[in-house]
């Protein structure tokens, strides 16, 4: 067991946790954030994306050792009031329905977005490629990620109300 630090969603917390336990299971069992879902255990589905210092990533592949010192957003983090643009847009058009990839899919499009604020088609979809859906909503996220790249603030505001 080691003491491993990381700021979770703009918040210090330490866990006295084994250094190669996926951060998934830190995230769920030890931070009580339950949001990032376990989908596949071998990043493939995406159900458990994750940003690591603003990038997406699959929490059940990564090790809390190689988050110690890092900051994490998940998808508690994106929006304490659940106003972030791809929040409203998955609401505009009606994305979920078993709703059990939307964290996983959200957190992959927040990531894409920031770096691609004026996406094409082939982009989004491109993208989005690996976030596996069962329920078969791709259209209308397709179509919430574009319609949340027209709302997104600009690159320089995002990364300036970070905490």
């Amino acid at each position: 067991m080691s003491n491993i630090q990381c700021i979770i969603n703009g918040v210090s917390k330490r866990f006295d946790v084994d250094p190669a336990m996926p951060m998934l299971w830190v995230l769920r069992d030890y931070a009580n954030l339950t949001g990032t879902k376990y989908g596949c255990g071998v990043a493939q589905c995406g159900a458990c994306t994750i940003h690591l210092e603003g990038k997406a990533v699959r929490s059940c592949s990564i090790t809390a050792g190689q988050c110690a010192g890092k900051s994490i957003t998940t998808i508690e983090g994106l929006s304490s009031d659940g106003t972030h643009p791809l929040q409203k847009a998955w609401e505009e058009m009606d994305v979920p329905q078993c709703g059990y990839c939307q964290a996983g899919q959200i957190m992959t499009a927040a990531a894409f977005l920031i770096d691609h604020p004026n996406p094409t088609d082939d982009e989004i979809t491109s993208a989005m490629n690996g976030n596996l859906c069962r329920c078969g909503t791709y259209l209308r996220i397709h179509e919430a990620v574009k319609s949340a790249s027209r709302q997104m603030p600009p690159k320089a505001e995002i990364k300036s109300s970070k905490p």
